[in-house]
């Protein structure tokens, strides 16, 4: 009897752990690193905070920076477990090299404004930034930050990206570049529309979104890094950041839900 108890018991303990919940397994790996870029920096804690609430057991540590050197980072070694890059290019270049699980995911279209603290620029165009009044215009660094690629491509599209080259000051990412806006270091700049409508800068200055049309579009894309252990916490995250409730925290930051024709881009 006692045999055929222990038997029984240990069925049913195998049985439990074949229906536990995904959750359950998520909470026993815990700990997630994920590399960000700066346009993320704002949103991305009430979306952490939501998984977290989800998860309890989670423990999500974020850091954050341009997609370029992130990507650089990971190819080096950092220990990232996803990568959110706002370039779809660097975590396609990850998959390319065998460093990842499962193909690059597009989670966001970023849209890119001009925003001043010193000058009105509501419905001001890029080429309205050649008038003298705008002396120094912060843009971060188009060789490694996706939404300085984007101001470039903006400019170039207007045809001033040449004549303005001498007043622009270069942020090393978005959030540098937003700084020195809000400073009052320069007197516009092309920044993420996400980082303009955070918390603290909300209803500072005057802005423009930058018509969609003159660049290519800003597509935030994730992928999972593959590790020797692969972490479940890792998928998890990376469904819950595809979710609906997630698309709607986004769009309260100024990102837009992706169309498939986005998605299909290389």
């Amino acid at each position: 009897m006692k045999l055929a108890a222990r038997t029984i018991f240990a069925s049913a303990l195998v049985i439990f752990a074949l229906l536990a919940p995904a959750g359950s397994r998520v909470q026993a790996a815990g700990n997630l690193t994920i590399a960000a870029a700066s346009s993320l920096r704002y949103v991305l804690p009430d979306i952490v905070r939501g998984f977290e609430r989800q998860y309890p057991q989670a423990r999500i540590e974020v850091i954050y920076g341009s997609s370029g050197k992130m990507r650089t980072q990971i190819v080096n070694g950092a220990p990232f477990d996803l990568f959110l890059s706002a370039d779809m290019a660097y975590p396609q270049s990850l998959v390319d090299q065998g460093m990842t699980t499962g193909q690059v995911q597009v989670f966001a279209l970023g849209r890119l404004a001009i925003w001043s603290l010193r000058r009105n620029v509501e419905g001001l165009d890029v080429g309205d930034l050649l008038a003298p009044s705008f002396k120094r215009i912060a843009i971060a660094n188009p060789v490694h930050a996706p939404y300085g690629l984007a101001a470039r491509q903006a400019l170039q599209s207007r045809g001033v990206w040449g004549p303005l080259y001498a007043r622009f000051v270069f942020g090393e990412n978005i959030g540098q570049t937003a700084h020195f806006v809000l400073s009052g270091a320069v007197d516009a700049g092309l920044i993420a529309f996400s980082l303009i409508l955070s918390p603290g800068m909300t209803g500072k200055g005057s802005h423009t979104l930058i018509p969609a049309e003159l660049h290519k579009p800003i597509r935030h894309g994730l992928v999972i890094i593959r590790h020797k252990t692969q972490k479940p916490v890792a998928r998890a995250f990376a469904g819950h950041l595809l979710s609906s409730a997630v698309h709607a925290i986004l769009q309260r930051y100024g990102f837009e839900k992706p169309e498939l024709s986005h998605a299909d881009q290389p």
